[in-house]
């Protein structure tokens, strides 16, 4: 795998971003980690509080200099990414893992007891059924479907605290978990480039981006065609039910919840992945 160029440190030295052609707002680069600092920035973010907009306006042009967009929350009891206890040398790199293969073992662990079995996963039962099928088509530009509900979860006063938007140097957005060394499932999975493998067979089939983190959380945005309970209650639930942390082993749940907002006039959906509990 080459490296890929990180454009932060040019930030340094250039906070608006000028030599990139961007012109950001006063933010601050993180290389902070469980272990001192890292030897490059793992993200910058903006200093004040994102607001409807702000995803296109600088995470559209950041894109195309390899800086992917994502929201961050930093009032949350943990603060920012700078106290997220980051371990980017801890993971590997998400192409080399099978998400099929990633899938089934998920989903073994989460069915550990048969006879536990409920209506979250019916009508499947403890055998793997296969991931998902793509659609025939995505009923949105996946990029597009990410702007329109980042301003929708910011005007709707959403679970956040104080959001900003950050960048982070990634090949695609799946992987940007993995890229800054995120550690929120880190007592269920120690690799989160493991769970950016599911997210990039997600981003291929449903046209998911990474929405937002907390320390604890992941949300996406998902471009496919909405929810339907008669044709896809299944597949819904087959896709939270291996989201490593939904079961805990003592039998508490995470909130795994698929949302529905409106943004630019169109109808989003959002998958809210709860990971307070990964133990």
């Amino acid at each position: 795998m080459a490296t890929l160029p990180n454009p932060l440190p040019t930030l340094a030295a250039d906070p608006s971003g000028r030599s990139l052609g961007l012109g950001l707002p006063l933010g601050r680069l993180i290389d902070e980690t469980d272990d001192g600092p890292w030897h490059e920035p793992l993200l910058w973010h903006a200093e004040y509080s994102a607001s409807s907009g702000a995803w296109t306006a600088l995470g559209t042009p950041a894109a195309r200099t390899g800086l992917l967009p994502v929201l961050i929350e930093v009032g949350g009891s943990q603060g920012g990414p700078d106290e997220w206890e980051l371990m980017p040398g801890e993971m590997s790199y998400p192409g080399d893992h099978d998400p099929e293969e990633l899938l089934a073992e998920y989903w073994a662990y989460a069915i550990e007891d048969p006879d536990d079995l409920d209506e979250t996963i019916a009508p499947y039962d403890e055998a793997w059924p296969g991931p998902a099928p793509a659609p025939a088509s995505l009923s949105i530009d996946p990029d597009r479907r990410a702007a329109e509900t980042a301003d929708a979860l910011l005007d709707e006063g959403s679970w956040f605290k104080e959001p900003r938007l950050a960048l982070v140097p990634a090949r695609r957005s799946a992987d940007i978990p993995a890229a800054i060394g995120w550690t929120g499932p880190m007592n269920f999975e120690g690799d989160t480039a493991r769970i950016c493998a599911v997210l990039r067979s997600w981003e291929d089939r449903f046209g998911i981006r990474v929405l937002a983190l907390s320390f604890d959380r992941l949300v996406l945005s998902v471009a496919g065609p909405a929810h339907d309970e008669s044709r896809g209650g299944g597949r819904r639930r087959r896709a939270l039910r291996v989201l490593p942390g939904q079961h805990h082993p003592g039998g508490s749940r995470n909130s795994a919840r698929v949302r529905r907002t409106r943004g630019a006039g169109a109808a989003g959906l959002v998958l809210l992945v709860g990971l307070t509990w990964w133990d």
